[in-house]
C-alpha cells in the first residue's frame, strides 16, 4: 500500500470509494460529493489547497492523499493540514484527518495510512501533530494510539457537537510508530 496524491487517473477508483461511502457511511460521503459533481475541478481544488492557493474561508493549506492498494483501489483518504492556526483546527479538527473506505475497515488500513502520513507531516514542518477522534470512535482512537498517540484530553466539540478525544503524535522523518 502507498499514499498517492489525488489525480485524474484515479477517477474510477474515486467513484468506487464514493459509492462505498454513499452506501455504507452516507454522513461522510457528503464530504466527497464535490468530486462526483465535477471530478476535474475537485482534483484542482485539492492541488490548490496543498499549495495554499484559492483557499476557502477559514481553510489552511492542506495536503490530501489517497491510500491505494496494488490494484489501485482507494482504501482510504488522509488529509494533512500544514498548520492548525484557527480556532476550529487547534481545538477539535487537528493536523490530520482521515477516512477509511467502509469496505476496507477493521483490516488495519487506518493504522497503515496514518503511519505513512506521519513522515510527510514531518516534511511539512510538523514535529508534533494534533489528531482528534470522536470519543466513541474506538477504531479511530486505536489508529491514533497504534501510531504513538499520547492522549491529551476530551473536549466538547463546538463545530461537531459531541465529545472529541485529542492526541499528540510525534512525527519522525524515517519512522513513526
Amino acid at each position: 500500500m502507498r499514499l498517492v496524491s489525488p489525480s485524474l487517473e484515479y477517477r474510477a477508483a474515486f467513484f468506487a470509494l464514493y459509492q462505498d461511502l454513499e452506501t455504507n457511511d452516507s454522513i461522510n460521503a457528503e464530504y466527497y460529493r464535490e468530486g462526483i459533481d465535477d471530478f476535474d475541478a475537485y482534483i484542482q481544488r485539492l492541488a490548490d489547497e496543498a499549495n495554499g492557493i484559492n483557499l476557502r474561508k477559514d481553510y489552511v493549506p492542506c495536503s490530501h492523499f489517497w491510500m491505494v492498494d496494488t490494484k489501485e483501489n482507494i482504501l482510504g483518504v488522509i488529509r494533512i493540514r500544514h498548520t492548525i492556526d484557527n480556532p476550529f483546527l487547534c481545538f477539535e479538527g487537528g493536523h490530520i484527518g482521515y477516512d477509511v473506505a467502509p469496505s476496507y475497515r477493521a483490516l488495519g488500513h487506518g493504522k497503515t495510512m496514518l503511519k505513512l502520513a506521519l513522515p510527510i507531516a514531518k516534511s511539512l514542518g510538523i514535529s508534533k501533530a494534533l489528531i482528534t477522534a470522536d470519543e466513541k470512535n474506538h477504531a479511530s482512537r486505536g489508529v491514533i494510539e497504534a501510531n504513538g498517540g499520547e492522549f491529551i484530553d476530551i473536549v466538547m466539540g463546538k463545530v461537531f457537537p459531541y465529545p472529541v478525544a485529542r492526541y499528540w503524535v510525534i512525527c519522525e522523518a524515517d519512522t513513526c510508530s
